[in-house]
């Protein structure tokens, strides 16, 4: 019985130790912020969209056991593109050998994209989410990889999106109330502040199973 409830304080305190690990972090350069569950590396890459040449992005990542967590910002300022062929390229290349199981409008704040769970080949299963505001692509992506698959860290990721500039991707009209998903209104505990801070609860009785 001792040892029963050695193993039981030992799995509370690591529960408690992970969930006291995310944070929020903010990057005001792209006018948003998202919490990872340790500290993201930086990086400085490019992205190829069609025939074009590669735009400059940002890449910000944390790899731990299981999981993956990443955030891309492309800009694409110099393509001359419209957002529906910069999210069906993205979407395209997030599923590229995989099955997208849920393809669906997705909005933060006033800013309006799409929502995806993709799973791939290897097994894995991605959370992810797409916006193109302000001529950048923005690309949250938490994945979730076998055996196991614990997909609550890769949604509690996607979902911590928060753009800060209180802008919107919407023409005067366009994407009324009933065009996407305020995500906070999908996270345990009802609608969420999206200009506030803080660090979303983990997701809990999440409707859209990966």
């Amino acid at each position: 019985m001792r040892l029963v409830a050695l193993v039981f304080t030992l799995s509370a305190l690591s529960s408690s130790a992970s969930a006291q690990s995310w944070k929020e972090y903010s990057y005001p350069d792209y006018a948003f912020t998202v919490a990872f569950p340790a500290e993201p590396k930086t990086e400085t890459t490019t992205y190829a969209i069609g025939d074009g040449p590669a735009a400059p992005a940002q890449v910000y990542s944390v790899s731990l056991p299981g999981s993956t967590f990443k955030m891309t910002v492309v800009d694409l300022s110099k393509a001359g593109l419209d957002e529906a062929a910069v999210i069906d390229h993205a979407i395209k290349a997030l599923s590229e050998g995989g099955e997208i199981k849920i393809n669906i409008p997705a909005r933060v704040g006033r800013v309006f994209g799409r929502q995806l769970s993709i799973l791939g080949a290897d097994g894995s299963r991605s959370s992810d989410a797409l916006f193109y505001y302000e001529g950048r692509l923005y690309q949250i992506e938490g994945t979730s990889l076998p055996p196991g698959n614990a997909t609550s860290d890769a949604i509690r990721f996607q979902q911590s999106l928060i753009f800060t500039d209180h802008g919107t991707n919407a023409g005067p009209g366009e994407r009324g109330p009933g065009d996407g998903r305020r995500r906070g209104e999908r996270r345990t505990g009802g609608p969420r502040d999206r200009a506030g801070g803080g660090v979303p609860p983990a997701v809990a009785g999440e409707p859209q199973k990966l």
